[in-house]
């Protein structure tokens, strides 16, 4: 029997019930034999260590119903939201899904009529008062009437743009998200779904609690027993490499340039603390997430051509028997190199950046994330047991 597999392009930072909602949903919807999720590894879009490892990560979600986890490699998972889709939508089709899902505040929205009113010049938002994102999203609205501007909306229209740039591999399928908005901050005292960024907050203070009502118990294991990181355990490497660095060194560094190296540098030495560095390098034309993007590629040492060329291999992190079969069924037509296990000439060649991301995350953890690594590895996710590995 041929398998027919639905993607997913997602972070699980870190897996919550609303995760473990989608992956039932897309079943429901699709009939697909099998739900694939690309997922960032250590470092997420917003330019964030992500609060749990890529391979505990990898494992909550097996357990949690995802069949197959493949790695969103760092030069897609640390972009912009046009490049970060796109790299996602190249992943899932080259892993012959058939479907993307995705949440969304508006599954209805027009995809087409936003995509027939893209601006043919980019300089139409080289301005310095405002953000890009504002300027694009107030100039789509001018032009169709359609106000883009919740985070999975967005996500969602540059995820229909990817796909229609590639050629229309995957079918669309919006879902309603479920539960708080993508930001909120705090989890509300009843309901069993919360924002990420409400967990990450709550597993970083310690309120277990809270977290019971809103994670599978996998998950919360894991954030119980595991190192969890945030941008403070980073901020001695990177204001090292802030203070020690030329600034011709950094204006080679992938998006640092137009200024604002020279306000990375001056920031780095006064500053005590990340979230201190962040508010004093804060201008009205950058958003948070595009400056610690731009952190991170000063801690990571991430240069143009290494950010800029989309996924060039197909990285399992893991999988469950039926994720299994699926990759002995796609392993002689999948559209990218298939790679289970990092040698040296992955580490050297193609997955050098992410070596290098892991190795980063490494110092702070003394967990070995590349070099060696297979796949976690599940019998069958409906036989379980809260053992993890």
């Amino acid at each position: 029997m041929t398998l027919a597999a639905a993607g997913i392009i997602a972070e699980y930072n870190p897996f919550h019930n609303g995760h473990a909602y989608q992956v039932r949903r897309v079943r429901e919807l699709t009939g697909a034999d099998v739900v694939v999720a690309a997922m960032s590894g250590n470092w997420v879009q917003r330019g964030e260590p992500a609060l749990l490892d890529k391979w505990q990560r990898a494992a909550a979600a097996v357990a949690g119903g995802v069949d197959l986890v493949v790695e969103l490699p760092t030069s897609s998972a640390l972009q912009p939201a046009h490049l970060f889709a796109a790299g996602g939508v190249q992943l899932l089709a080259a892993a012959g899904c058939r479907w993307l899902a995705f949440g969304t505040e508006h599954p209805d929205l027009d995809y087409d009529r936003l995509m027939a009113h893209l601006p043919s010049d980019p300089m139409t938002f080289k301005r310095f008062d405002q953000t890009y994102a504002s300027l694009f999203q107030g100039y789509l609205q001018s032009q169709t009437g359609i106000t883009l501007n919740a985070a999975n909306d967005i996500l969602g229209f540059f995820y229909a743009l990817a796909n229609r740039r590639q050629g229309d591999p995957l079918t669309l399928l919006p879902l309603q998200r479920k539960g708080s908005q993508h930001n909120d901050a705090t989890i509300a005292a009843t309901g069993q779904f919360a924002s990420a960024t409400a967990i990450r907050t709550a597993a970083l203070a310690g309120d277990w609690a809270q977290l019971a009502a809103v994670v599978p118990a996998t998950t919360l294991e894991r954030l119980q027993r595991d190192q969890l990181t945030a941008w403070a355990d980073f901020w001695p490497l990177l204001r090292y490499q802030l203070v020690s660095s030329d600034v011709a060194d950094l204006h080679q560094l992938y998006q640092l340039s137009e200024g604002i190296e020279y306000r990375l540098k001056r920031a780095a030495l006064p500053a005590a603390t990340f979230a201190g560095f962040m508010h004093a390098v804060k201008t009205k034309r950058y958003t948070y997430t595009r400056l610690q993007r731009q952190a991170t590629a000063v801690l990571l040492q991430a240069k143009p051509a290494e950010m800029l060329t989309g996924p060039r291999y197909l990285r399992v992190l893991g999988y469950n028997a039926t994720g299994r079969a699926y990759l002995h069924q796609i392993k002689k037509s999948v559209g990218l190199p298939l790679v289970s296990r990092a040698d040296r000439d992955w580490q050297r060649g193609v997955g050098a950046l992410d070596d290098r991301a892991g190795a980063v995350r490494t110092l702070i953890t003394g967990i070995d994330q590349d070099y060696g690594r297979i796949p976690v590895m599940f019998p069958d996710s409906a036989r379980l047991s809260r053992k993890l590995p």
